[in-house]
């Protein structure tokens, strides 16, 4: 058996941010440390800064007053700031700059008289957080188009959640386009996905069976199964070596591994270990060496 390990994946440089930030956060103003919604969407990093002394918050409303709090790095709407301030609460924003740079277009082409379509999908943190900036409509993919009722020649532009589907979106865009002709279009797509997904498309030609290590809860791991999928390729989502069904090892030979952008890789070191493959060849990618400087907060 054989294992071939994608190029580039696990943690983006979002993810390292908002991690970091927690953690400096415990050490500076000590436990608890509260953190809005999952600070990345993995398990295994959310209960490891739980074991720290992070404490992680669905609602503001749950926080203590004058506590500190960590805004996760998927982003949050203006309502969270309000209360927030309503309990006195110290706030650091770990939301990603990569999102913040799509709130910053919503409330600019807003502000310009431009209405916003937004694809994304349906209830994730980050999509709630963009959509709280201003008034837009959501185009979920995943539904089909349902395009608004707008005059063809509205001034219209479109955002897109930052974990999307590349071709997915794509082919979003051009039916939006053929009602829109006029539209603006943001590549909002972040490096990290665009990436991995660039990298899982290489790799399913040389494999029999796809393993994507990361949450169910991740949008970015998600999208990475799809592709392989698209290509025709079995894929699966696990959180690490416990998840292996033993037919996997039994029926393939070349077997693919890659992680999403919240995964660390000691999840992936377990999961390789764990089927001890006879070779292991590590593919050659795209070099990131993007880095965002931390929150103002603990700078």
């Amino acid at each position: 058996m054989q294992i071939f390990v994608a190029s580039p994946r696990g943690f983006c440089a979002g993810v390292v941010r908002a991690i970091d930030t927690v953690e400096i956060a415990l050490k500076r103003f000590g436990v608890p440390v509260y953190v809005k919604h999952q600070i990345v969407h993995n398990q295994f990093v959310v209960d490891s800064l739980e074991a720290k002394g992070a404490i992680t918050v669905d609602d503001i409303d749950n926080i203590p007053m004058e506590s500190v709090v960590v805004f996760s790095a998927h982003g949050s709407p203006p309502i969270d700031y309000k209360k927030a301030a309503a309990r006195r609460l110290k706030v650091i924003d770990a939301t990603c700059p990569l999102v913040t740079k799509v709130h910053n277009e919503a409330r600019k082409y807003s502000a310009e008289n431009n209405k916003i379509i937004l694809i994304g999908h349906k209830g994730h943190q980050e999509v709630q957080g963009t959509m709280g900036q201003t008034n837009m409509k959501l185009i979920d993919e995943r539904e089909g188009p349902n395009l608004p009722n707008w005059e063809s020649n509205s001034p219209v532009v479109v955002l897109t959640q930052t974990t999307l589907s590349v071709a997915d979106t794509e082919s979003t865009v051009k039916e939006i386009g053929k009602k829109f002709p006029n539209m603006k279009v943001r590549n909002d797509i972040c490096y990290a996905t665009t990436n991995r997904q660039r990298a899982v498309r290489e790799l399913v030609l040389k494999v029999d069976l796809l393993l994507v290590i990361g949450s169910q809860t991740s949008s970015n791991c998600n999208r990475l199964t799809e592709v392989a999928r698209q290509f025709g390729v079995p894929s699966y989502l696990i959180n690490g070596p416990d998840e292996i069904e033993p037919e996997w090892l039994l029926n393939y030979n070349r077997i693919g591994i890659t992680s999403g952008a919240s995964t660390p890789e000691e999840l992936v070191e377990r999961v390789i270990k764990a089927i001890g493959a006879s070779k292991i060849t590590a593919l050659e990618g795209v070099e990131e060496d993007i880095t965002f400087v931390l929150p103002q907060e603990i700078k």
